[in-house]
């Protein structure tokens, strides 16, 4: 069998292997033509030459297996000098790599009429398949395109293990009354994919089945049931279309949904928000959850002391979670959609907020809270809102909502200005600016408590520069500027708050959450009175 013929058959079987090719030589080259097959346990059929040069072919054939990706590799058959081979031949070859044999395995259990259209739909889109019953008549190997790899138990049960179900695996289990038994044996199992198809109510059941017999709840809500894509899918053929619409999206970690609401295209949804410290992060998280895609910026060393709770520490190189929504730092426009893609909040360092030209959002919120106004202006975008004092609607925004704590927090404002700044923190039992601490001088912040520490009066929070900063009364650390920070005199380091262990610092607060549900209803009202 010559080495086309082999590879013809390790495609056939779907076994991962890579097929090098000698496409350039120069010189002394051990050989100027040849073919060598590396499978992905190393093993070789043919050769390239031989020596160091064909070693490093095999690494590099194996590392385009692991990459599942195609590669050229090029090498000097000399002692030194770029590419060289610790050879004395003196010549220099190039080799493509290409890999195959690693067609995406699908394994349908059960052969009722919904995986067999299944099988059909995913036959044409290159899917290596196995299907798995325990009736005979249901296995009928006209049922399914050729190829299909048919599997039969005593019971499912004994069906399910035959099977090799692994974590490059993508299954779908679709079975008239044994989904139970089913779902119970592959629930565990570590895949691509597991889809379930059951009817809402029957998902409930099964769930509380495996909850039942102690199966981990990240297992149980790792399983896509009701399986597929909402699509009014009523006939077999249509919930296999849904069904492979999923299982290509976890398959290509697209973001799914309609191609005309990609946020590239269409900017209706697109929200940039100015400021990524806590009160702007829990207007994003509302925002995000609503169904927006939000933008934030700040500057390069934001000075947040809520840092739990502030998106902004994605640009100290964290990645960070709050209330189960994910941002990341962003550095290029592409970044941005690719991060919105994935369902997070990209955040780019931007002071003039100069990328608003190139993302072009529908909505700007002007969450940075500086008591000023520190350059937005109203036709930035088709919406504008700003938090707080140094803003007047209708002038230099849309609307600007109330930020002072007492009746009117959260009211939206579409002429005139807010309250104005009183200087006085929020009443936390009875303590206002006596939680708040401040830098004693200028120099660099170094810390001696993280957040969530509890601590008494009288002990040390930090130093600045050499100057001890001492904690004013007792109760949980719930504001710290991040270590290594340059700050001026009488700058806000951090607080601490005096209902101690009943404090929570990790998630977002009573204030961010209702300016946010005000900012929401402002872009809401603005929206139909201004875009339409």
């Amino acid at each position: 069998m010559n080495i086309f013929a082999k590879a013809a058959q390790l495609e056939e079987q779907n076994t991962p292997f890579a097929l090098a090719n000698i496409i350039e030589t120069r010189g002394s080259a051990p050989r100027h033509s040849g073919q060598m097959i590396v499978k992905s346990d190393g093993a070789i059929i043919g050769t390239v030459g031989g020596g160091m040069i064909e070693r490093y072919v095999i690494e590099q054939s194996l590392e385009a297996l692991q990459e599942r990706k195609p590669r050229v590799v090029k090498g000097r058959m000399t002692r030194t000098g770029p590419e060289a081979m610790g050879m004395d031949c003196g010549g220099a070859m190039s080799v493509f790599i290409d890999v195959y044999g690693l067609r995406p395995n699908l394994i349908l259990i059960g052969a009722g009429h919904v995986n067999r259209a299944v099988a059909h739909a995913a036959h044409v889109l290159g899917f290596d398949i196995t299907v798995a019953d325990a009736y005979a008549d249901s296995l009928a190997e006209e049922n399914f395109p050729a190829g299909t790899k048919r599997v039969q138990g005593q019971t499912m049960e004994d069906a399910i293990d035959q099977l090799d179900i692994n974590k490059d695996s993508y299954v779908v289990i679709a079975t008239n009354h044994q989904d139970q038994d089913a779902i119970t044996k592959v629930v565990d199992c570590d895949t691509k994919y597991t889809g379930l198809m059951a009817s809402r109510r029957k998902v409930q059941t099964l769930f509380n089945h495996l909850r039942s017999c102690n199966v981990s709840e990240a297992h149980i809500q790792a399983i896509h049931s009701p399986v597929g894509f909402n699509i009014g899918a009523e006939t077999p053929e249509e919930i296999a279309i849904s069904i492979m619409g999923e299982i290509l999206k976890v398959k290509n970690q697209a973001a799914g949904g309609q191609m005309k609401d990609d946020t590239r295209l269409n900017r209706n949804k697109l929200v940039m928000i100015r400021g990524a410290g806590d009160i702007a992060t829990g207007v994003a998280i509302r925002l995000h959850n609503a169904g927006f895609k939000v933008v934030m910026t700040d500057i390069s060393q934001p000075t947040v002391i809520r840092c739990t709770v502030a998106f902004a520490q994605c640009l100290y190189g964290e990645s960070v979670e709050v209330e189960g929504v994910k941002a990341q730092k962003a550095i290029t426009t592409e970044d941005v959609f690719r991060i919105l893609d994935n369902k997070q909040i990209p955040v780019l360092v931007d002071e003039e907020c100069a990328s608003i030209d190139k993302l072009k959002p529908t909505f700007l919120i002007d969450a940075i809270l500086a008591k000023r106004n520190l350059g937005t202006r109203r036709d930035m975008a088709p919406i504008t809102i700003a938090l707080g004092p140094g803003f007047t609607a209708g002038i230099d925004c849309d609307a600007v909502i109330e930020t002072n704590r007492g009746h009117y927090m959260g009211r939206v404002i579409y002429n005139g200005a807010t309250q104005p700044n009183t200087g006085i923190p929020g009443n936390i039992a009875g303590y206002t600016h006596q939680r708040v601490l401040r830098a004693p001088c200028e120099g660099i912040m170094h810390n001696h408590v993280k957040l969530g520490d509890i601590v008494e009066e009288g002990d040390v929070i930090a130093h600045v520069g050499d100057t001890p900063v001492i904690a004013p009364l007792g109760g949980m650390v719930r504001g710290l500027l991040n270590e290594g920070l340059t700050v001026t005199d009488g700058f806000k380091i951090g607080d601490i708050d005096p209902r101690g262990i009943e404090a929570d610092f990790t998630t977002v607060s009573d204030k961010a959450r209702a300016i946010g549900g005000s900012v929401l209803e402002a872009m809401l009202h603005l929206e139909q009175t201004t875009l339409n």
